[in-house]
C-alpha cells in the first residue's frame, strides 16, 4: 500500500526546498520579511471559516509568533490530493496553550540557530475538513485511516493541538532539506524507519541531521512526533486533548 501510493507520487519533488508558490506570499527580499513581520497586527482575516476558527478561542499562528512562516498546503493544490480544500483561508490556527509551546521552540531556534525559523504546513483541522480529505482519498475506507484519520473519530488536528511544520531559513523561508516533502507517504518520510533508509541510500546523513534538530527542539517544548512522518507533532494525547477542547467542526 505505501509503495503503491509513493510510485504515483514520484513526479512531486520530495526535498521541498522552496516555499511553494500556491496561496503564500512572495518573498523577495530580507528587507520585505522584516517589514511584514513589523505588520503582524495587519494579517487579513479571510473568510467565514477563519471567523469560526476566531469563534471557537484559537488564535492566529503567525500574529502571535512574527517570524514563523505558514505555507498552508491544504489553502493550495500542492498538496497529496491536488485540491484545495481550506478556500481563503491562509492563516494557520492553533489552540492558545499550543502557539505558547511553538514560542518556546521558536525562541530556542532564536538562541541555539537564530538564521533558522519554524515554516507550517498545518494547524487546527476543522472536522468538516477533515471529512473531505476523507471522501477524496482514493482507497479503501478500510485503508484510509494509513493515510487520513477518520472523521468520526477526529484527529488531534480536529482539536488544534496538532501541527505538522519544518525548519526554514529565517530571511528567505527555504526550507531546509528533510529528504521528502510534506505529506510523502512512504518509508523515506518515516523517523522509524531512518537509519534503514539511510542504509539503503534513500535519504542522507544531512537530511536525518536536519530532522534530528526538528525533532529536538519540539520534545524539549513538550510535544511529540509520530513515527510515519517527520513533520507532524502532537502536544497532547488524545485523552487529554478530549478533556481540554471540543473538535473544532
Amino acid at each position: 500500500m505505501v509503495l503503491s501510493l509513493t510510485a504515483c507520487r514520484e513526479g512531486r519533488n520530495e526535498t521541498s526546498n522552496q516555499i511553494t508558490a500556491g496561496k503564500l506570499q512572495e518573498i523577495e527580499s530580507t528587507e520585505s520579511i522584516s517589514a511584514n513581520l513589523d505588520q503582524k497586527d495587519s494579517i487579513p482575516i479571510t473568510g467565514e471559516l477563519e471567523k469560526r476558527l476566531m469563534n471557537a478561542g484559537l488564535l492566529n499562528v503567525q500574529k502571535e509568533i512574527p517570524g514563523v512562516f505558514v505555507d498552508l498546503r491544504y489553502s493550495t493544490t500542492n498538496n497529496f490530493f491536488g485540491k484545495d480544500v481550506y478556500g481563503e483561508l491562509t492563516n494557520c490556527y492553533l489552540q492558545p496553550e499550543v502557539i505558547e509551546m511553538l514560542k518556546i521552540v521558536h525562541n530556542s531556534l532564536q538562541k541555539t540557530h537564530p538564521s533558522l525559523t519554524l515554516l507550517i504546513y498545518d494547524g487546527v483541522r476543522p472536522q468538516s475538513v477533515q471529512q473531505i480529505l476523507w471522501d477524496e482519498l482514493d482507497k479503501p475506507d478500510s485503508i484510509k485511516p494509513l493515510y487520513v484519520a477518520n472523521p468520526q473519530k477526529g484527529s488531534l488536528h480536529n482539536f488544534g493541538v496538532a501541527v505538522d511544520l519544518t525548519l526554514a531559513k529565517s530571511n528567505t523561508g527555504e526550507t531546509l532539506d528533510m529528504g521528502t516533502d510534506f505529506d510523502f507517504f512512504g518509508y523515506p518520510a518515516y523517523p522509524d524507519r531512518e537509519e534503514q533508509m539511510l542504509k539503503e541510500g534513500k535519504i542522507t546523513a544531512l537530511q536525518v541531521e536536519n530532522r534530528q534538530l526538528l525533532r529536538k527542539i519540539m520534545t524539549e517544548a513538550g510535544f511529540k512526533g509520530i513515527g510515519s512522518e517527520w513533520w507532524h507533532f502532537n502536544a497532547y494525547s488524545r485523552k487529554i486533548a478530549k478533556e481540554k477542547f471540543d473538535i473544532v467542526k
